[in-house]
């Protein structure tokens, strides 16, 4: 019986032991990714609550448009993880996008926006698609700023948002007022918790999954807090895309070297975010993951490590604060 008892406690020692060390071995997978994201809060001071509330409109105002049929939202949905949920966006007269939507979710972090990077900010960005001919396509800035000073109530938010400005309605201001609505957009979820060091935060096969991500090389592009969105990376690295009419960046620098490279997007809400890929060409998230590790890695995963890696990326999902997401109240002039 007294040997039955220390085996029982050399067995209890020798787990423990293993927990300690698995725990420790997760621990070193973590820095990577930098620090947990912190879910955005309304600003109090009142002219930068005045501003983001003024974006708000604006990212839900139709009438930035040129037939008064599509806002910021239409394509990126606060309610919907930033997405539309379409291989290609529907812009101006049933005109299809030439590439997917990316999320606006956690998109200000990004080393810059749109797929090729072709803005700096998301104030830039922002002002982008309302002159598009294919998306909201109003003719020109002079257009929109006209159109807005028409409404009554648009010339009492702008110059409550920016005071300091004449005239208050301008379309660099149109852009700041998005722009500062949408640095509100954090998603913060289970994979932060884990960052602020609660192993339990995610199941054993999401465990399993993250170790996979890290050791497969997944890593190597999908970084930092946000796992991804931080750099450009060339698309086919191990094997060529199916898809080489788009060629990135090439076609904004047209640098040689920047042929087929683009921003590699962020993937928080991955699971959400479908279809994947600047041409939308895979609509299910177990297949993008073997065809990046094809063409980015030149592996081809088992359908355990597939799953698992799956499971580890639908953890890292979460969403926006309800008092952020809302659309507005109502609308000036309506």
């Amino acid at each position: 019986m007294k040997h039955y008892f220390y085996l029982l406690v050399i067995v209890g020692v020798w787990v423990s032991s293993l927990a300690v060390n698995a725990d420790e071995a997760l621990k070193g997978l973590l820095p990577v990714f930098g620090k947990p994201l912190k879910a955005a809060k309304l600003p109090k001071d009142g002219l930068a609550r005045a501003q983001v509330e003024l974006g708000r409109i604006l990212y839900h105002e139709k009438r930035l448009s040129r037939d008064n049929s599509i806002s910021c939202n239409s394509c990126h949905d606060t309610v919907g993880f930033g997405v539309d949920g379409e291989k290609f966006s529907v812009g101006f007269q049933n005109h299809l996008t030439g590439r997917n939507s990316p999320t606006s979710m956690n998109a200000f972090m990004h080393i810059a926006q749109f797929w090729d990077g072709r803005a700096p900010t998301v104030e830039e960005q922002a002002k982008g698609p309302i002159l598009a001919g294919g998306e909201m396509a109003m003719p020109s800035a002079e257009a929109v700023v006209q159109k807005l000073s028409k409404i009554d109530g648009y010339e009492e938010l702008f110059k409550k948002a920016f005071p300091k400005s004449n005239p208050a309605i301008t379309y660099d201001n149109v852009g700041k007022a998005i722009g500062a609505y949408e640095r509100l957009f954090v998603t913060p979820g289970r994979f932060d918790k884990l960052l602020a060091g609660k192993a339990e935060a995610l199941k054993e096969k999401e465990i399993n999954g993250l170790k996979k991500f890290v050791t497969v090389g997944c890593v190597s592009c999908h970084t930092g807090n946000l796992l991804g969105g931080n750099t450009y990376q060339k698309l086919g690295v191990q094997k060529p895309w199916p898809n080489q009419k788009d060629q990135g960046r090439f076609d904004l620098t047209k640098k040689e070297a920047d042929k087929m490279f683009f921003k590699v997007p962020s993937l928080r809400n991955i699971a959400k975010t479908g279809p994947y890929f600047h041409d939308g060409s895979s609509d299910k998230l177990d297949d993008a993951v073997m065809r990046m590790a094809s063409h980015q890695l030149g592996k081809e995963l088992s359908k355990e490590d597939q799953e698992d890696i799956v499971a580890f990326l639908k953890s890292l999902t979460g969403r926006l604060p309800k008092v952020v997401a809302a659309p507005p109240k109502s609308f000036p002039g309506q």
